[in-house]
C-alpha cells in the first residue's frame, strides 16, 4: 500500500467530516471536545517541569540566609530577620528589614524598601488582609500597607508574603533567623543528596497513574459517533470501495476530529494556563507564564494525538464488517475472547516481579521495567472490562421495564458503555495501587516527635532580650489558653565558649510550677537550684563533677554568631537533688535548675526562652490567638503547633502533587463522562423519541438510562478495585513494606469514582429530557 494512497483516503475522510452536514460538525466537535481536554492537560503535564523550575530558581533567587563568619556593617548591607507565620493552615512569609546603607541589595520585587512601621505584601495577602477573614491576622501585622510585591519575588500568585521595615535589627544578629546580607540568592547551593529510591519509585507512578486516563479519555474520545459513521461507510462499500480504503478513510475522519480537538486543546490550555494564577491546589499556586510546556513534549504530544486517533480507528474497525448493504455489527456480536486479554496483566506482573524484595537499599528500580508492568496492568483493566460486561450482561434478563430496555441496549453495544467507564476505572485502579503504596511506606518517612500534647500543644521560642518570664502571664490571659509555662535555657561549659569547652551541662530556670515540668522536685521555693539526674544521656557522674560548687561556668552565648561576651557563673553551694522526667517537649535531660532569684540579672538575659501552652480546644482558631499574642510579646518569637508525629518533606512534597494532580484528573473525567454521555444520547435520539411516541413513560426511559450507565460503573469500579489492590500489593513487595490494605483509602478512590459518574448522570438528565421528545422524529 503506496503512501499516496494512505494519503487519499485519509484526505478523503477528513473531508466527509467537514461535509457531513450538521450531524457531521456536531460528530467532529464532540470529538473535538473530548480530544482537546485530554489534550489540555497532557500540555499542562508538559509544562510542570518548567513550573517548577521557575519555582525553585525564583526561591533560590530571593534566598537570604548567610554562610560563614558574619559581615560587619557597611553601605552595601541589609539586617534581615525571618519572621514567617502561619495562619489558617497557609504559610506566611515574612522579613523585617533594615537597610544599613545607600547601596543595600534590593529583594527582588521590591524596588524599594518600606520603612519603619510599614510594610509592602503580596497580592493575595492584601486581599486577605482587606477582608474580613484577615481580621486576626491583621492584628498580627500592625503594619502600614505602602505597595506589593511584584511577581518576581513571589514563587506563587497566591503565596502570601510582606517586607516590613524595622529599627535597630543588628542587636538581634543571630546568624540564622536575623543576619546581615549584602547580596540576595544563594550561589553556594549545598549538592543535593542522593535520592531515595522509593521516593523515585513513588514519582514515577504518579505520573503513569495520572497520565494513563487522559489516554484511554483521547482514545475514547475519537470513537464518538462511530455506529452512525459504520453506516455511512457502508454507502462507501456500495460505490465501489474495498473494506481497507473504507477503513482508511474512518481514520481520516477520526484524524479530522483530533486535529481540531488538538486546536481546542491548546484554546482550553491557553485559558486554563490565564486561570491558573487565581487558584491555589493544595497549597501550589503558580503564574499563567510558570506553564510554558516544554517545546518538545509538546511537539510529541502534537504528532501522538492525531496518530493515536488512526491506529485507534483501524484498531476498532477490526471487529466490524462493513458491506455495501450494511453493517454486521447490528447481529449479535461475537464473543469476546477472554484469554488473550489475560495476557496484558499478566505480563504486567512479569515485568514487575524482578525487582519485588528490592527495598531501599538492595539498589535502584528499573524505570522502564516499572513503567511497562504499570502500564500493562492499567491497560489490562480497559481489556478486560468490556469483556466482563458482556459475561454479566448476557445472564441478566428478568426486571422491570426499564432494567429490561438498559440490559437489552447493553447486551447489543455493551462496548460503547465499556469505553465510557474505562477512563474512571483506570484512574480508581491507579489510585487504589498508589494509596496502598503511600500507606505501606508512610511509616519509613514519618517519625514520633516524641511531643506530649496532653501537657502543651503549641511552643513559642521567644529571642535573646525578651523576659520569659512575663511572657508566661501574657500568654495565660489570651482568649483559649488554660495554662502556660515559662521556661529559659542554655548550655554551661568548663571554658570560654570562643574556645571551645570539653564538658557542658544544660541550664534550666523558672518558677517552681515550671521546673516541676522538667523534674520532681523535694521542696521548692524561689531563690533554690537544683541538680536533676537520671535524664537519657546518663552522664550525671560528669554533671557530678562539673557542677561542683564554687566552680566558675561559662555560659553559652554565641547563639550561632561566635562572637557572644563570655558571660560566668559560679556554682552555688547546696544544689537540691532533683529526679529528671520527661519534659512537655519530649527530651528527658539531666541539668542545673534554677529558680529566678538564684540568678544575676546578666545571666537571666542571655537565657533562650520559651513558653509551652496548653490550649482549650472549645475556642475556635485558638492557634492564631496565640500567634498574635507571640507576635505582641515579640516580633522575633516563633510559634509552633505541635503534632504527634512528623513526616519528611520529600514524601509529603510528593503526595501533595499526587493529590492536585488528581484533582485535576478527576475534573477531566467529569467533563469527558459528560461529553461521552451527551454524545450515546444524541446517538439514541430517534430511538427515546420513537418509544415517547408508542407511549413509554420518561420515568421509564429515564430510569433505563440511568440503569445503562450504573451496571458498567458498577462492574469497571470492581474490576479497578481488584487490580488497583493486585498492583498495591505488588508495589509494597517491591519496596519491602508489609502487604496490607488501607481499606478507608480503598473506598475513598472508589467512592470519588462513582461520585463524579453520578455528577456526570445528573449533568446530563436536562439533555436527556429534551431528547425525549416526539420531534426527535424528525429527519432531514
Amino acid at each position: 500500500m503506496s503512501a499516496r494512497q494512505w494519503g487519499r483516503d485519509l484526505g478523503l475522510g477528513f473531508r466527509f467530516a467537514f461535509t457531513g452536514g450538521r450531524e457531521g460538525w456536531t460528530r467532529v466537535l464532540l470529538t473535538a471536545v473530548g480530544v482537546g481536554l485530554g489534550v489540555a492537560l497532557l500540555l499542562l503535564t508538559t509544562a510542570i517541569p518548567n513550573a517548577l523550575a521557575v519555582r525553585h530558581d525564583r526561591d533560590q533567587a530571593r534566598a537570604d540566609y548567610t554562610y560563614g563568619p558574619p559581615r560587619p556593617k557597611a553601605e552595601n548591607t541589609l539586617v534581615i530577620a525571618d519572621t514567617d507565620t502561619e495562619f489558617r493552615g497557609r504559610d506566611v512569609r515574612g522579613r523585617l528589614v533594615e537597610p544599613e546603607g545607600p547601596k543595600a541589595p534590593v529583594a527582588p520585587g521590591l524596588s524599594a524598601y518600606p520603612g519603619p512601621g510599614e510594610m509592602v505584601v503580596s497580592p493575595a495577602l492584601k486581599e486577605l488582609l482587606g477582608s474580613g477573614e484577615g481580621k486576626l491576622l491583621r492584628e498580627r501585622l500592625p503594619y502600614r500597607i505602602t505597595g506589593t510585591i511584584g511577581e518576581s519575588g513571589l514563587v506563587g500568585s497566591q503565596e502570601l508574603a510582606y517586607y516590613a521595615g524595622a529599627k535597630n535589627l543588628a542587636p538581634k544578629i543571630n546568624g540564622f533567623q536575623t543576619a546581615r546580607i549584602s547580596t540576595y540568592g544563594s550561589p553556594h547551593e549545598p549538592p543535593a543528596n542522593r535520592t531515595d529510591p522509593v521516593l523515585l519509585l513513588l514519582v514515577l507512578l504518579v505520573f503513569v497513574v495520572l497520565l494513563m486516563p487522559v489516554g484511554v479519555f483521547i482514545a475514547t474520545a475519537v470513537r464518538f459517533g462511530g455506529e452512525r459513521r459504520d453506516r455511512r461507510l457502508a454507502a462507501l462499500r456500495l460505490v465501489g470501495s474495498d473494506s481497507r480504503m473504507t477503513r482508511r478513510i474512518a481514520a481520516g475522519e477520526a484524524l479530522a476530529g483530533s486535529l481540531v480537538g488538538l486546536a481546542f486543546g491548546t484554546v482550553f490550555f491557553l485559558l486554563g494556563r490565564r486561570f491558573a494564577g487565581s487558584v491555589e491546589v493544595v497549597g501550589i499556586s503558580v503564574f499563567p507564564d510558570y506553564l510554558d510546556p516544554s517545546p518538545a513534549l509538546a511537539a510529541l504530544v502534537a504528532l501522538a494525538v492525531p496518530a493515536a486517533a488512526v491506529l485507534v480507528t483501524l484498531f476498532a474497525l477490526r471487529g466490524v464488517v462493513i458491506e455495501p448493504l450494511g453493517v454486521v455489527r447490528t447481529a449479535r456480536p461475537a464473543r469476546r475472547r477472554l484469554w488473550w486479554r489475560l495476557l496484558l496483566p499478566l505480563g504486567g506482573l512479569a515485568l514487575l516481579a524482578p525487582m519485588i524484595g528490592k527495598g531501599r537499599s538492595d539498589g535502584e528500580f528499573n524505570q522502564y521495567m516499572v513503567t511497562g508492568g504499570v502500564l500493562l496492568l492499567l491497560v489490562g483493566v480497559t481489556a478486560l472490562l468490556p469483556w466482563a460486561v458482556e459475561a454479566v450482561v448476557a445472564r441478566l434478563h428478568r426486571g422491570t421495564v426499564a432494567w429490561q430496555l438498559a440490559v437489552r441496549r447493553l447486551q447489543l453495544s455493551s462496548g460503547s458503555a465499556a469505553r465510557m467507564v474505562n477512563g474512571i476505572a483506570v484512574a480508581v485502579a491507579g489510585a487504589v495501587a498508589l494509596q496502598m503504596l503511600f500507606a505501606g511506606v508512610q511509616g519509613d518517612y514519618t517519625k514520633n516527635t516524641g511531643k506530649d500534647l496532653g501537657r502543651a500543644q503549641m511552643q513559642i521560642n521567644l529571642s535573646h532580650g525578651t523576659s520569659f518570664h512575663t511572657a508566661a502571664d501574657r500568654f495565660a490571659t489570651t482568649k483559649g489558653v488554660r495554662k502556660a509555662v515559662s521556661l529559659g535555657s542554655t548550655s554551661l561549659g568548663d571554658k570560654d565558649w570562643h574556645t571551645g569547652p570539653d564538658s557542658t551541662v544544660l541550664m534550666v530556670a523558672g518558677t517552681c510550677a515550671s521546673l516541676r515540668e522538667m523534674a520532681r522536685l523535694p521542696s521548692c521555693r524561689d531563690g533554690d537550684a537544683f541538680l536533676s539526674t537520671g535524664g537519657e544521656q546518663d552522664d550525671d557522674a560528669a554533671i557530678a563533677k562539673l557542677t561542683r560548687p564554687g566552680r566558675v561556668l561559662h555560659i553559652d552565648t554565641a547563639d550561632g554568631t561566635g562572637r557572644g561576651p563570655d558571660v560566668r557563673w559560679t556554682v552555688p553551694a547546696g544544689l537540691k537533688p532533683a529526679r529528671a522526667i520527661t519534659s512537655p517537649n519530649g527530651t528527658k535531660d539531666s541539668a542545673v535548675l534554677v529558680t529566678r532569684s538564684a540568678l544575676p540579672d546578666r545571666v537571666d538575659r542571655v537565657l533562650d526562652g520559651a513558653v509551652y501552652v496548653m490550649l482549650d480546644p472549645r475556642v475556635p482558631e485558638v492557634s492564631e490567638y496565640i500567634r498574635n499574642t507571640a507576635a505582641k510579646v515579640d516580633p522575633f518569637a516563633e510559634a509552633i503547633e505541635w503534632s504527634a508525629t512528623e513526616e519528611s518533606k520529600k514524601f509529603t512534597s510528593i503526595r501533595t502533587g499526587l493529590y492536585a494532580g488528581a484533582i485535576c484528573v478527576l475534573a477531566l473525567i467529569g467533563a469527558s463522562l459528560l461529553v461521552t454521555q451527551l454524545e450515546q444520547l444524541r446517538e439514541r435520539r430517534k430511538l427515546l423519541s420513537s418509544l415517547m411516541a408508542f407511549g413509554t413513560r420518561r420515568r421509564t426511559l429515564g430510569l433505563s438510562v440511568l440503569w445503562q450507565t450504573a451496571i458498567p460503573v458498577a462492574l469497571g469500579l470492581l474490576l479497578a478495585a481488584a487490580v488497583g489492590l493486585t498492583l498495591g500489593g505488588v508495589l509494597l513487595k517491591m519496596v519491602g513494606s508489609p502487604l496490607g490494605v488501607d481499606w478507608p483509602s480503598v473506598l475513598t478512590m472508589t467512592g470519588a469514582g462513582a461520585g463524579v459518574v453520578l455528577v456526570v448522570t445528573l449533568l446530563s438528565l436536562p439533555p436527556l429530557l429534551r431528547l425525549m421528545r416526539p420531534e426527535g422524529l424528525r429527519t432531514e
